[in-house]
């Protein structure tokens, strides 16, 4: 295994950033638009032939205490949608403060001026990056369904 995909799975924007399992490190790399429950297939559908990522992981947001929440019933789904459609093994890992990492990350673009919402798409690419690289850094024995 080389290469893998990390997403970051909002209700609106879906984050995503390929990573190198030899280096173990991720970059963002785009987002794609969820508008009234459609998922722009298609910015996937051109990173996977992009990329041939050997693994999906998507992150699972939990409560801080662990437990599932609504919004990962949607993150759940996505994972299994992409497996559906692309055949490939999909890991869920535990995404407790990626966006958090994500926003800390862009800090020094804010103190310049630069407001969240003009670039959360790319808080939400970034995200996706420190999902992926938390599983690059700490992989599973083999891919799963189960969050770590």
């Amino acid at each position: 295994m080389s290469c893998a995909l990390g997403f970051d799975v909002g209700s609106r924007i879906i984050g995503v950033a390929v990573g190198n399992t030899i280096t173990s490190s991720a970059r963002a790399v785009a987002t794609a638009q969820v508008r009234d429950g459609n998922i722009e297939w298609h910015v996937i559908d051109t990173l996977q032939k992009t990329w041939l990522p050997d693994t999906f992981v998507v992150g699972l947001p939990l409560t801080l205490d662990g437990a599932e929440q609504p919004a990962s019933r949607g993150a759940r789904r996505f994972a299994t949608q992409l497996h559906e459609r692309y055949g490939v093994p999909v890991v869920l890992v535990d995404e407790r403060h990626s966006s958090q990492e994500a926003a800390r990350r862009f800090a020094h673009a804010r103190s310049v001026g630069l407001k969240r919402r003009r670039h959360a798409d790319d808080i939400d690419a970034e995200a996706a990056a420190v999902i992926l690289e938390h599983w690059l850094l700490e992989p599973p024995v083999a891919a799963t369904a189960e969050p770590r």
